[in-house]
Parts: C-alpha cells; structure tokens; sequence
C-alpha cells in the first residue's frame, strides 16, 4: 500500500514526519470499524481477526485505511462465539482483551476491545505500551483522565488546531467503551459503526464506574510480578497488585492441590 501501515505512520516523530490531520484519523477510524463490523456481522461466516492492531491496517494512496494481516483470524463455527487454540493466547500483548489470559479464547469482544486500543493510538499518537507516570498501558493513562474530567488532554498536539474537539472527545469515551473491563459491557461493531458515523450521537456509552484509587496500590517499574498462571488478568493491562490478585493466586494453588496438576 502507498502509505504503508498505520503503526510506521502515526508513530513517526522525525522531524520531516507530517502528522496525520485530524480528518484523516477519523477517516481511517470509521473504515477500520466498518471492516471490523463486515467480519463479524456481513460476512458468510463470523470472524474474529485476534490481532487488529495499528501495524494491520495499511493506508492507500488517499489514506484510506484497509485491515490487513489475517493471518490469526479465525471463521467461528456455527452457533459458536469464540474461537480457542491449545497454544494459548493469539496476538499482540497491549492489545489482547484482559479475559483471553484466563479463558485463552479470542471472541468478538476481544476483537472490539483491540479496536479501542487503536482509537486511542491514532487520538493520542502514543504506542499501547508507552509508559505515562504510574501508568504501564496507555488505557490505564486515558481511564484516569477521564475520571479527572481531563479526557482532551489525552488528544496528540501536533493535530494541532485541525481538531474536531468533540470529535476527539467522542473517539475517546468510545475507544474507553470498547475498552470496558467486562467483556459484556462493550459495544457490538454495529453500535461503533452507527456511533462514528452519526455526529449528533455523543455520550459516556455506559462506562463503568471508576475504580476505587484506594484499593490499587502502586504499578512496580519493571512490570507485571508473578509467575504466569497465578497472576490475575487485569495485573496484565495495569501492571498493579492489589488484594484480589493475591486472592486469585492462592485460588489457583488450591486447585492445583486438589487436582494434583
């Protein structure tokens, strides 16, 4: 494709790099929604992709976004609603919906909650990844704005004066919906795609309540502690330990004493 992939794109920061205008975002936006909702919905077959990410979708020559790489998806067999390997977890850390550690199946929701992940990649021209302060994953930084009643300043500032502001605002309680922590709390693909393409539609979507600062005690710098198997999923996306992670360990070990496994 001409303009190559999103990723090399957006995250490109040289000093001959032209950011891409706000138009352009919300463009790519509402067609990577609208080829998610073809393989889950218009298909012959419902299909979950197990790896949308920036670095999968390919821009054209008018930037005109295109999702790529099907190379994990998988067609779901009939009356089904996930899709699982015996090899684990497919596709690409930062991106993988926090229920796919425990459960090891990829569904339609984990495919929205990737979708969330890059809205708030192309809005805050920052990697998943990108250490902000305490936080280890950009959601975690975005869901605390947002509780602040500061969710612009998550908004990259090169877009500059282009910005559509409640546009970006839009994007952002979006990208935050499709990132609910509850699998069934997210929205269905048609919902996004009726959501982006009507500019009278803005709302909190149903977000959760936010977590109780209280109960979460500090991210360590290196990451997630633990020994996988006995770490909680949601230590995965925000690198914290609290009293229920412990709980679901000491969980684990009693089923590892009873089954002898």
């Amino acid at each position: 494709m001409p303009n190559g992939s999103l990723d090399a794109l957006l995250f490109s920061k040289t000093p001959d790099s032209k950011p891409l205008s706000w138009d352009q975002r919300y463009n790519i936006i509402s067609r990577v929604a609208s080829a998610l909702n073809y393989l889950h919905n218009e298909y012959d077959q419902k299909v979950v992709h197990r790896d949308l990410k920036a670095g999968n979708i390919m821009l054209d020559f008018d930037f005109n976004a295109r999702l790529g790489d099907f190379g994990l998806a998988r067609a779901l067999d009939k009356e089904k609603t996930s899709y699982s390997e015996v090899k684990g977890v497919a596709g690409t850390l930062g991106y993988i919906a926090l229920e796919c550690f425990l459960t090891g199946k990829a569904t339609q929701q984990s495919d929205v909650y990737a979708f969330g992940v890059v809205l708030l990649e192309i809005v805050c021209g920052l990697r998943t990844g990108t250490r902000i302060g305490e936080f280890c994953f950009l959601v975690n930084w975005v869901w605390s704005l947002h509780r602040e009643g500061h969710i612009l300043d998550a908004v990259e500032e090169r877009i500059g004066d282009e910005c559509v502001v409640e546009e970006a605002k839009k994007v952002l309680i979006l990208a935050l919906a499709c990132c609910h922590p509850i699998a069934s709390g997210r929205l269905r693909t048609q919902a996004i795609v009726h959501i982006i393409s009507d500019s009278k539609i803005m709302t909190d979507f149903g977000l959760p309540i936010a977590l109780d600062e209280e109960k979460i005690l500090s991210p360590e710098a290196g990451g997630v502690a633990g020994t996988l198997g006995h770490v909680v999923p949601e230590c995965f996306l925000t690198g914290k330990a609290t009293k229920q992670p412990d709980v679901y360990a000491f969980g684990v070990v009693l089923w590892e004493i009873v089954c002898r496994l």
